[in-house]
């Protein structure tokens, strides 16, 4: 028999095997195959499997469970799940934000405020994906087109962030930091939405894996304000 379950919790293809492995080592199982992006396992057994079995071989980090469990839960949070998961990032950013804004209260510069607002912005941002490098790339190309296709720009892209920040606050080299934010931005934007076009659950890597959060218009927005201020910035300077 054959039975489909949703899994949580895998980031990237090491999480994909890593499930593979640990659910094929039950003897009642005959065959897994485990989809990442669609985040399923597909489990061929000799007899049915309770699923507090199939769980308690997985590691920690991932929940296993069946479609109609997961169609209670999705029923019973879908009014909090988005408010409650996004909670970290609307952080983040009201602190960057009332940074910025503490930075020039006395003497106000809209201009430096985008600048300071960026700034920070990318250095918390790469801040939260250098926690988990080894996973932010995967994780990072399940949703941006050029991270999907040049590997090792996923790898170096938390270090342009920061190369981004640095110059920003420092004032140094401003056209050229905005060039290449508008240009990478937009480029993940497009990912980000053709992903919530295609109506996909996926995790966000705007905060790295470190931090599970789903990929909502939130991202979209978070973006979009960013390429607002390079496009304002670069059209007066």
């Amino acid at each position: 028999m054959t039975q489909t379950y949703t899994v949580t919790g895998m980031t990237c293809g090491g999480c994909q095997a890593s499930v593979t492995k640990h659910l094929s080592s039950l003897d009642q199982v005959e065959h897994v195959v485990v989809n990442l992006e669609k985040e399923e396992a597909l489990i061929t057994s000799k007899s049915p499997i309770e699923t507090s079995l199939l769980q308690e071989v997985l590691p920690e980090k991932f929940t296993l469970f069946t479609k109609a469990a997961q169609s209670n839960i999705k029923e019973a949070t879908k009014e909090k799940t988005k408010l409650q998961q996004l909670q970290p990032l609307l952080l983040i950013l009201g602190y960057i934000s009332t940074a910025s804004i503490l930075l020039h209260y006395r003497d106000w510069s809209t201009q430096g405020f985008m600048l300071d607002f960026m700034g920070l912005f990318f250095i918390v941002f790469s801040f939260f994906k250098l926690l988990d490098l080894k996973n932010f790339p995967n994780s990072f190309a399940m949703y941006d087109p050029l991270a999907k296709r040049v590997t090792i720009y996923g790898w170096m892209y938390p270090f342009i962030e920061t190369a981004l920040g640095v110059m920003f606050l420092m004032r140094f080299e401003i056209s050229i930091a905005l060039t290449i934010t508008l240009v990478i931005l937009s480029i993940t934007t497009l990912g980000v939405t053709k992903t919530l076009l295609d109506k996909k659950s996926i995790q966000c890597a705007c905060l790295g894996t470190a931090l599970k959060l789903p990929m909502t218009e939130a991202t979209f927005i978070e973006n979009a304000i960013m390429l607002v201020m390079a496009i304002k910035m670069i059209s007066g300077a």
